[in-house]
């Protein structure tokens, strides 16, 4: 598969406009290794070392799609990898906006600020994601790219009214999709949850 194939698929699938054109603006082939590369359009995830992975672009499809966000808001993902959703996040939000992410192992922290060089409205952390990131919060909305049992309320508290909140939620052998948004200071609710995916798991979080 290509990349126009990918694009052609996605929007078969249902995807707006909005989430495709991220996906034609950003080139797959950059966050991966070279033994890979050529597999980049291909919907699978790949490996991109410390046994990690970068996500189905169906998968991260489902996951911008349940957010809904907008132009000049602000994201957070939790487990950022490679750096990859890091920028379609950055493509929908656009430069007004701004992008974070929290990557736990260093390696994969300093690549993804090497792949994202180009993007002023990124920055990467590299600490535990448990805690989430604080003192940029409130957050419009937060992805969590990695299998989680529970969603920590300290991550659920970083989230502005109106909020959204998507994580793959379960077992590390399998998860719903799960989307929250809060309602109130002290509400929450589960617009959506979708189940039959893999993640690796949340570092931190025993199996």
């Amino acid at each position: 598969m290509n990349k126009e194939e990918l694009l052609s698929s996605l929007r078969e699938k249902g995807f707006s406009e909005k989430i495709v054109d991220a996906f034609s603006k950003v080139k797959r082939e950059d966050f991966i290794p070279g033994n890979v590369r050529a597999m980049a359009y291909e919907d699978t995830a790949l490996p991109i070392g410390r046994g990690q992975t970068i996500s189905q672009p169906y998968t991260i499809a489902v996951m911008l799609s349940l957010m809904g966000l907008k132009k000049g808001q602000k994201v957070l993902e939790i487990g950022s990898g490679c750096g990859y959703v890091l920028s379609l996040l950055s493509e929908i939000v656009g430069e007004k906006g701004k992008v974070y992410g929290i990557e736990v192992i260093k390696e994969l922290a300093e690549k993804s600020r090497k792949n994202l060089g180009g993007y002023d409205n990124v920055k990467i952390y590299n600490r535990n994601g448990s805690e989430g990131l604080s003192e940029k919060a409130p957050f419009d909305g937060i992805i969590i790219s990695a299998a989680i049992r529970d969603i920590p309320e300290k991550i659920m508290a970083q989230l502005k009214n109106k909020g959204i909140i998507v994580a793959p939620k379960g077992s590390r052998f399998e998860q719903e999709l799960i989307a929250i948004r809060r309602k109130s200071e002290s509400e929450f609710e589960i617009k959506k949850r979708i189940p039959g995916f893999i993640f690796v798991p949340f570092i931190g979080e025993d199996s």
